[in-house]
């Protein structure tokens, strides 16, 4: 496994170190000779760790990412993640994201995703062969957006379908 300062950088990494020292030179941190020095070994830098050592002395930003904590033994899937991680896509800082664990921990066996298809697959035969395949495909597209409609209805009113429990379950 390779340390987090050994990897190698690309020109990314390298401009953006260049960027944050041009900022701490504009706000007087640096002098010019100093910051011509570090644009210099910045430009010839190999790893993280030659880049970080160029900055070392300097407040954030740096321009560099910061090392990736390591999530606690035990610690729950995705908890390294921090705060607002991947929250526009329902990673582990999207509220929704433990509601959705819970649900997905006591979901039931899985069966037929869609258990209407072979219905409708039937139905796009028998028009497909007597109508034409045009007709067969929007019927049956009219058939599946009206389950989708019923479904949705019947969701929003909170009327759940009663599940069957084996004896003895």
């Amino acid at each position: 496994m390779v340390r987090h300062d050994e990897i190698r950088v690309g020109d990314a990494e390298r401009d953006a170190v260049m960027v944050a020292l041009h900022d701490h030179f504009a706000e007087g941190r640096l002098d010019r000779p100093e910051l011509d020095e570090r644009l210099e070994s910045v430009l010839a830098a190999k790893t993280r760790g030659d880049l970080r050592a160029l900055v070392r002395d300097l407040p954030s930003p740096t321009g560099l990412p910061e090392p990736a904590k390591e999530a606690p033994w035990g610690s729950p899937p995705g908890h390294a993640w921090g705060p607002g991680t991947a929250v526009g896509f329902g990673g582990p800082g999207h509220p929704a994201w433990h509601r959705r664990q819970r649900h997905m921990a006591h979901r039931r066996r899985p069966g037929p995703l869609f258990p209407a298809f072979p219905l409708l697959f039937a139905a796009f035969m028998v028009l497909a062969f007597t109508a034409g395949p045009g007709t067969g495909f929007l019927v049956v597209l009219q058939i599946a957006l009206a389950v989708w409609v019923v479904r949705a209805v019947l969701l929003a009113f909170g009327v759940r379908r009663a599940r069957r429990h084996a004896p003895g379950s």
